[in-house]
């Protein structure tokens, strides 16, 4: 077994390399799930529905004016944008996931006695395409 360290994730929005920015990230992939279980059944019965899934990118603030978290996803809060995440950072071979997502919500938090955090929340829309780079 090959342990991966996370600090080599690569993260996209819309186009735009957002990795030096962000120090979290998650894709969550799940199916509906519908209850079939008839009369006599002592447990429930399940069938697989409609895949879905969400996302989560989260970072340190940066004030940059025309590249940070806050100048590129602020616009886009409400569309659609392509997400490219690459768990083990960028490299032949290695995996990669691209989806396009609802950007939801982008949040920005500033505590009295730490640094000023961001994060975003996505929707994911369509079809996860899982490859190798």
């Amino acid at each position: 077994m090959t342990f991966v360290h996370g600090k080599n994730t690569f993260i996209s929005i819309g186009g735009v390399d957002l990795s030096a920015y962000a120090s979290s990230s998650d894709l969550t992939r799940k199916s509906d799930k519908h209850d079939v279980t008839t009369y006599g059944k002592n447990s429930h019965v399940y069938f697989g529905g409609l895949g879905d899934g969400e996302g989560n990118v989260s970072g340190v603030y940066d004030n940059s004016a025309t590249v940070g978290p806050r100048a590129v996803i602020r616009p886009l809060i409400g569309t659609i944008a392509a997400i490219i995440r690459r768990p083990e950072g960028t490299g032949a071979g290695r995996p990669q996931d691209a989806v396009n997502a609802l950007i939801e919500e982008y949040v920005e938090t500033a505590p009295v006695a730490d640094m000023v955090t961001w994060s975003v929340k996505l929707q994911l829309s369509d079809e996860v395409t899982s490859t190798t780079q």
